[in-house]
């Protein structure tokens, strides 16, 4: 396939491209010919990415996205974009020990990188290079939250919401700063007592929390 663009190559070489993402557009690109590779497709005048990764640029002609499917998970950290997650962003990461995760796995991880105009970047382990409790979350329940309920949740010392409920019941949970929020315990119950004390917390005060905790544990004993 063939088209006439300028001698300039697009803007978008060698930046993160994803499905649907049009890297090119012809009506503005005349006096050359150039060849199109993998994961691109014309529409008219627009050439778009048909996979995730890098747009790359080979001279004199030649353009194609190169797959980071390899190197990179792509996330979903409820930001305007995706975040890549590097396969050796684990602890005792290697080529050879690359993790493999299913669609919808849910993931505890930190953003270390996040500049404007790029995809934020994660790891799975702290600034040590070790585990943590980052990684995959296994179970349990995960629920949207807003971000206000999630600096609630995180505030130190312990907000008397977990504390009363922390000294009643045993119980995982994990509260990322993107609103999400994941509850795990040895029975369906508790990780439903747990989650719903959280989502009707966020307008009470302390005290009201942890009457309202109680009111919850009598009616379950």
């Amino acid at each position: 396939m063939e088209s006439k663009p300028s001698n300039s190559p697009s803007s978008l070489v060698d930046q993160h491209v994803f499905p649907g993402d049009v890297v090119l557009d012809l009506s503005k690109m005349t006096n050359q010919t150039i060849k199109l590779g993998s994961s691109l497709r014309q529409d008219g005048d627009a050439i778009s990415a048909m996979k995730a990764g890098k747009l790359r640029f080979a001279k004199p002609n030649k353009y194609w996205v190169e797959s980071s499917h390899k190197r990179y998970f792509l996330v979903d950290i409820k930001a305007p974009t995706l975040a890549f997650l590097p396969v050796l962003a684990f602890e005792g990461g290697t080529r050879r020990n690359i993790p493999k995760f299913e669609m919808g796995t849910l993931l505890y991880a930190r953003v270390v990188m996040a500049n404007t105009g790029m995809n934020p970047e994660l790891a799975c382990m702290d600034a040590t290079g070790k585990a943590a409790e980052f990684g995959p979350l296994k179970d349990g329940y995960m629920f949207e939250s807003t971000t206000g309920l999630s600096r609630m949740l995180l505030k130190s010392p312990p907000c008397p919401l977990l504390e009363t409920l922390g000294k009643k019941l045993a119980f995982e949970i994990a509260v990322g700063l993107n609103g999400r929020v994941w509850v795990n315990a040895s029975s369906p119950s508790i990780i439903i007592l747990v989650a719903n004390s959280i989502m009707k917390s966020e307008s009470l005060s302390p005290v009201q929390q942890k009457i309202m905790v109680d009111n919850l544990l009598q009616r379950v004993q």
